[in-house]
C-alpha cells in the first residue's frame, strides 16, 4: 500500500506514530491527539517544499501507529518508544550521568548494600535519588560502619574459609564465614536499614532502643554499645533532615545556550531552597533532527509555536523564548518583541519549546521522584498535560514553570549563563580545571571518593615470548614517573593475558598489604573485561574486595568498572574524562611496550655470546658483569679478555668478533641483525 493511501486509514485517535526508512528501521516517533491530522501535516508541509521536513520525508516509506485512550498515554508512550528506538530524527538524552540510588539486595541469602544508577526489575529495593551524587556514597558508608552490612563483591551464596578485611575492622557482620552471624540477626539489620533509609527514624528508634536494653540485661555490652551507637546515627540524621525541609520547596531549573548547531543545557537541582547539583547536556549538528521535530508543533516560517492540535498565542509564546546568543535573556515588555524578531533571532531551524517539551518527557517520565517544581526558560503546548502526568506518576503536584520576571526568572538566567559557560569549554575548547575532571572521573565511574591516584597496568609479549607488565602511575593531575614500576612475569609460560595480568596485580597488592601502604584510588586496567575480572580475582585472592577497578578496551574505548560490567561506560569521543583515561592507558603501553623491547634485545645480546665455542651460561654472566655490554666485549683487547676468562677462550671470543667485523661470515645468520642494531 502506498504511504499516503495508508496515511487515509489511520484513525483520528490519540496515539503515536513511527516512520520507518527502507530498512524497515524507525527513524522518527511522535504523539498526537488526533493521529490521521498530525501525520497528513507532514505531507502538507513536504509538498511546499519545507526544509523542516524534507529530510525526514524523502527517507520515510512506511508508517505504523498505535492508538491509546488519551493524550497522557500517548505522552508515555512516545517517551518509551523514543529510548527503545531511539529514532535518528527525535532528540535524544544523551547524558552520562544519571541519578544515585542505594540498592538492597533483597534477592540474595545475606543481601548486600550498593550504589548504582540503574534502576531494574530484579528483586532489590532502591531507595533515592540522593543529591548531590556523594551523598549516596556517604550514606552507605554509615550504614557500613553503623549497620555492618557489606557492598563487597564476595559470593554469599556460599561459605568461605576466612573473612576479609572488612569483617575484622568492624564494618561486616562476616556472612561469608559460617558461624559469625545468624540468618536471624542478618534480617533483622536489613530491616534496620530499611527503615533507616526508609525515612523511618522514629520507629528505627523504638526498635533499636528496645533490643539495646535487652542486651543490657543480658549483659551483652558490646552488642548494647553497638545499638546505642547506632540510635546517635539516627538522632544525627533527623537533625539534619530537620534542618534540610526548614527551608524552601524541592526544584529544577533548566538554561540553555544554543550556536552554530550546538546546544548546551543545564540543569540546577535545588533541594531544599539551596543548589544540591548541577547536570549538563550537549548537542552537536542539530538542525537535521529539530527540523523534523517542529512538525510536531506544526511550526512554519509563517506560523511560530502554533501547534497541529491546539492553537497557541504566538506573541505571548515569542516573547518567552531567550536570545540563543545571549547567555542571559531579558524579559521583554509586551510587543516589544514581534514574532518576526523571535524567528530571526532563533533561526528557522531551532525551536527551544520544541526542544524542552521532548527533554522533560525523557528526563522525567521515567523518574521515581520528580520535584515539585521545575522551571524552565520557554513555555511548549503540551507543558499541562506533561505537568498532570507527572503528578499523577509522583502522587504529588508537579508544577512546570515558564517564570517571565521575578525571582525566579532570575533563577532562569542565572542557570543561562552557567550553559554559556558550558558551551564556551565544551565547544570552544577549553581545557577544564583538573579538579573539575577529576570531579567527572568520580561522577562517571561512581567512585567514592575523589581520585587522586590511578595506577594502570599493561601486558606486553610477542606470542608468549619475554612477557612483561607495566605499572604506570597518574598522581594529582600529572604522570608521577617515579613511581612507575616494571615486572617480569615469572609464573606464566605462552599466550595467557589473563594469567599474567593476575600475577602482576597479586605480586604488586600483595606488596602493598605487607608494607601497610595506601591503595590508589583507582586501578586501571588496559583490557577488556577477561582481564578486569583476572585483576579482580588477584584482589580477591589477598583480601581485598573493595578497591575500586576498571578497565578500558582499546578499540572501542569504552570502559568497564568492576560489579556494573552489564552497563559500561561510554563517554563522548570529546570527554575531558575519556581523554585522560587514554592518556594513561597509552603511556603504560608505551612503557610496557620499551621494556619488552629492552628485554628483547637483551636476550639476543646474551645469545650472541653462547654461540661462541668455548662460552657457557657461566663465563657469559661474568664477561656481562665485568665488561657491561656484549659492545664493551666486542671492543676489548685480548689482554682485557684473558684478565676475566682463561686465555683459550680469549682468543676464540677475539676471533669471533673480528671475524664478524670482517663480514667474513664468522658470526651466525641469527647474530647478524642484532649487530647491525648494536652498531
Amino acid at each position: 500500500m502506498d504511504l499516503q493511501e495508508k496515511i487515509r486509514t489511520i484513525p483520528t485517535k490519540p496515539g503515536c506514530y513511527l516512520y520507518k526508512n527502507a530498512e524497515g528501521v524507525v527513524i522518527y516517533v511522535g504523539k498526537a491527539k488526533n493521529l490521521r491530522s498530525r501525520v497528513r501535516s507532514y505531507f502538507l508541509q513536504a509538498s511546499q517544499a519545507n526544509a523542516k521536513t524534507g529530510s525526514l520525508m524523502r527517507e520515510a516509506v512506511d508508517i505504523e501507529y498505535i492508538t491509546v485512550d488519551n493524550e497522557r498515554e500517548a505522552l508515555a508512550l512516545e517517551n518509551n518508544l523514543i529510548k527503545q528506538r531511539k529514532p535518528r530524527f527525535n532528540i535524544l538524552l544523551r547524558d552520562d550521568k544519571t541519578y544515585p540510588y542505594i540498592k538492597l539486595t533483597m534477592g540474595d541469602r545475606y543481601p548486600k548494600v550498593f550504589v548504582t544508577r540503574k534502576l531494574r526489575k530484579d528483586g532489590g529495593q532502591y531507595f533515592g535519588p540522593y543529591f548531590p551524587g556523594n551523598l549516596a556514597h556517604r550514606l552507605v558508608d554509615l550504614i557500613h560502619r553503623s549497620f555492618l552490612i557489606p557492598s563487597c563483591k564476595v559470593d554469599l551464596s556460599r561459605y568461605h574459609p576466612r573473612a576479609c578485611l572488612q569483617y575484622y575492622i568492624k564494618r561486616c557482620l562476616g556472612p561469608c564465614v559460617d558461624g559469625l552471624t545468624t540468618p536471624e540477626l542478618y534480617k533483622q539489620t536489613i530491616r534496620d536499614v530499611q527503615l533507616f533509609l526508609d525515612g523511618k527514624p522514629q520507629e528505627l528508634e523504638n526498635a533499636l532502643t528496645e533490643r539495646m536494653m535487652d542486651a543490657a540485661m543480658n549483659e551483652q555490652f558490646e552488642l548494647a554499645a553497638r545499638l546505642r551507637d547506632q540510635i546517635v546515627t539516627v538522632h544525627q540524621m533527623q537533625d539534619k533532615q530537620r534542618i534540610a525541609t526548614a527551608d524552601n520547596e524541592d526544584a529544577d531549573v533548566f538554561g540553555f545556550h544554543y550556536e552554530q548547531e550546538m546546544l548546551a543545557v543545564n540543569l540546577f537541582h535545588m533541594r531544599g531552597g539551596k543548589i544540591v547539583d548541577r547536570r549538563d547536556f550537549f548537542w552537536e549538528d542539530l538542525q537535521e533532527v529539530l527540523s523534523a521535530t517542529l512538525n510536531d508543533f506544526g511550526e512554519t516560517p509563517g506560523n511560530l509555536g502554533e501547534p497541529a492540535d491546539a492553537p497557541v498565542e504566538v506573541e505571548a509564546e515569542a516573547k518567552l523564548e531567550p536570545n540563543p546568543v545571549v547567555a542571559a535573556p531579558e524579559i521583554e515588555e509586551e510587543g516589544e518583541r514581534t514574532q518576526h524578531t523571535a524567528i530571526s533571532e532563533l533561526g528557522e531551524a531551532f525551536s527551544p519549546k520544541a526542544f524542552f517539551s521532548a527533554l522533560l518527557k525523557q528526563l522525567y517520565l521515567d523518574q521515581s521522584y520528580v520535584p515539585r517544581s521545575v522551571l524552565v526558560p520557554v513555555d511548549f503546548p503540551d507543558r499541562a498535560l506533561l505537568s498532570e502526568a507527572l503528578s499523577e506518576r509522583t502522587h504529588h503536584r508537579v508544577e512546570i514553570l515558564a517564570p517571565q520576571r521575578g525571582d525566579k526568572r532570575s533563577l532562569v538566567d542565572l542557570v543561562c549563563q552557567n550553559a554559556k559557560q558550558s558551551y564556551d569549554q565544551r565547544f570552544r575548547v577549553l581545557q577544564p580545571g583538573m579538579k573539575a575532571i577529576q570531579e567527572a572521573l568520580q561522577e562517571a565511574l561512581t567512585l567514592e571518593e575523589l581520585p587522586r591516584r590511578i595506577e594502570c597496568f599493561d601486558i606486553s609479549h610477542i606470542q608468549g615470548a619475554e612477557t612483561v607488565a607495566s605499572m604506570v602511575v597518574w598522581e594529582d593531575g600529572a604522570m608521577k614517573k617515579a613511581d612507575y614500576r616494571k615486572f617480569q612475569i615469572k609464573t606464566v609460560t605462552g599466550v595467557d593475558d589473563f594469567a599474567s595480568m593476575r600475577e602482576v596485580i597479586q605480586r604488586r597488592y600483595k606488596k602493598l598489604l605487607d608494607e601497610k601502604k595506601t591503595f590508589p584510588s583507582l586501578i586501571l586496567i588496559d583490557g577488556g573485561l577477561g582481564q578486569l575480572h583476572a585483576a579482580y580475582a588477584a584482589l580477591e585472592e589477598i583480601g581485598v574486595t573493595l578497591q575500586p577497578l576498571a578497565s578500558i578496551a582499546k578499540r572501542e574505548e569504552i570502559i568497564y568498572v568492576y560489579g556494573q560490567e552489564s552497563d559500561p561506560v561510554v563517554l563522548d569521543r570529546r570527554s575531558p574524562v575519556l581523554h585522560l583515561m587514554q592518556k594513561i592507558r597509552d603511556e603504560s603501553h608505551r612503557f610496557a611496550v620499551s621494556y619488552h623491547r629492552k628485554r628483547r634485545e637483551m636476550r639476543d645480546r646474551d645469545s650472541e655470546l653462547l654461540t661462541i665455542p668455548g662460552v657457557g651460561q657461566l663465563t657469559r654472566q661474568r664477561l656481562v658483569q665485568h665488561f657491561g655490554s656484549v659492545r664493551a666485549i666486542s671492543q676489548a683487547s685480548l689482554d682485557a679478555l684473558t684478565a676475566v676468562v682463561a686465555p683459550g677462550v680469549a682468543t676464540k671470543i677475539r676471533a669471533y668478533f673480528d671475524g664478524v667485523e670482517n663480514g667474513n661470515g664468522a658470526a651466525p645468520d641469527k647474530a647478524a641483525p642484532v649487530l647491525r642494531v648494536l652498531s
